[in-house]
């Protein structure tokens, strides 16, 4: 493979994928966007997150699991055909339940099974493909840290979207990552706090943030396009987020905004995760929940917004968080209110949002936003999105990766 200059895009390459989100996830997932748009100059392999056993029996009747099940057998060939030659799922056999166990030696012997279950699939792979050279990316899945020990990759990349924080994660994931470390030669953070965490132990650490599809969100911005049905009878303002609600959101600051702006209306819609959510949270006469909606409600709900908030605790969490929706908002032409819980994102979004200490400072933004929007800012909003697109990102990741092949 020939490069021709210092910002080579990488092409012709093949790329085995081992990713957290499955393929076919209702939310949109970094390792997947990524994944595709690496397939439009290369050759990807995109290794599903394994069914567990337990996932075996849950999901039985789910489309998901249908689609799977004749690739579980050890004895087929693995590979789901989308109909993109440049991108093909390996689907694994199902691997043991192992969660459950607390973090010693019975977990760590008998997650060696589970690598050697998904090792032997994408080996059967490789040789009926016959293929020899490859870049292997573990994009987020540091749930099996080992698995890569006897491939022979050109290049072996972590791709760390979020810390290990959460009490799922944690349990075993704060040995694992640190063993995924020591057998990766590049490490791809989507924050400059992960990158300097991670700096620490990896040198070779690098911060690309992430994007967002604004392909999708811009269609806000189409005048015909109806305002979703759940914000129709809302009293104006309304101030909407979409997402998960859980454990990120500051709800003490959120309470004194709610109670000191009665005369709007705020929105959730999402998934609540209810043991993070405080009881006040579904008590207050201008606070609405639709639940959790279809990602493809999402640009008629963003065009009843007058303006979209981000909400996120400051916390050291939280710092090493670059959302989605803040792109996404911005795609659509919104004002953002947010508070300042991670400072980088001020060098990416060039004064377009509005980012707050305190629940004083958080009211005083929207009535600032929605007394100050215009035509030139929607513009420029648009234009920032535009900035931060997944195609970008995707081209960033692509020269860092051809930059690493050439210094090998």
């Amino acid at each position: 493979m020939i490069y021709t200059d210092k910002r080579s895009i990488l092409s012709g390459e093949t790329i085995v994928v081992l990713a957290l989100s499955r393929y076919d996830s209702t939310i949109q997932s970094t390792s997947y966007t990524i994944a595709q748009e690496l397939a439009k100059n290369n050759q990807v392999y995109y290794v599903d997150n394994p069914y567990t056993v337990n996932e075996y029996f849950r999901l039985k009747k789910t489309a998901a699991y249908i689609r799977r099940k004749p690739l579980f057998s050890h004895f087929a060939n693995g590979l789901l055909d989308l109909g993109n030659p440049s991108l093909k799922i390996i689907i694994t056999p199902v691997i043991l339940s192992l969660h459950f166990l607390p973090e010693g030696k019975l977990y760590r012997l008998l997650l060696k099974v589970n690598e050697a279950i998904i090792r032997k699939r994408i080996k059967k792979v490789l040789s009926n493909e016959k293929i020899s050279r490859f870049i292997y990316i573990n994009s987020a899945n540091f749930h099996f840290p080992n698995l890569i020990k006897s491939f022979r990759p050109i290049l072996k990349v972590y791709h760390c979207v979020d810390p290990v924080f959460t009490r799922f994660d944690s349990k075993h994931g704060l040995v694992s990552e640190p063993q995924l470390l020591q057998n990766t030669d590049l490490v791809i953070c989507t924050s400059k706090q992960l990158q300097e965490e991670k700096k620490i132990t990896h040198p070779n650490s690098h911060f690309i943030a992430n994007a967002a599809d604004i392909t999708h969100s811009s269609k806000a911005l189409d005048e015909n396009l109806p305002i979703h049905p759940a914000l129709k009878h809302l009293k104006k303002p309304v101030i909407g987020y979409f997402g998960s609600i859980e454990r990120r959101i500051d709800y003490t600051l959120l309470k004194e905004v709610v109670e000191n702006n009665r005369d709007k209306s705020f929105v959730f819609a999402g998934p609540i995760i209810p043991v993070d959510v405080p009881g006040w949270f579904f008590n207050q006469p201008n606070l609405h929940l639709t639940g959790a909606l279809p990602y493809e409600e999402m640009p008629g709900l963003i065009k009843g917004f007058d303006v979209a908030m981000i909400p996120f605790k400051k916390d050291e969490v939280s710092r090493t968080i670059f959302p989605l929706k803040l792109f996404e908002y911005l795609g659509a032409g919104k004002p953002i209110v947010a508070i300042n819980f991670n400072p980088d994102l001020q060098d990416f979004t060039k004064d377009m949002v509005s980012f707050c200490e305190d629940g004083a400072g958080f009211s005083k933004a929207i009535e600032q936003e929605l007394a100050s929007n215009s035509p030139q800012k929607i513009k420029k909003r648009i234009a920032v999105a535009a900035d931060n697109t997944w195609l970008k990102r995707a081209q960033e990741i692509s020269e860092l990766l051809a930059e690493q092949i050439k210094s090998c």
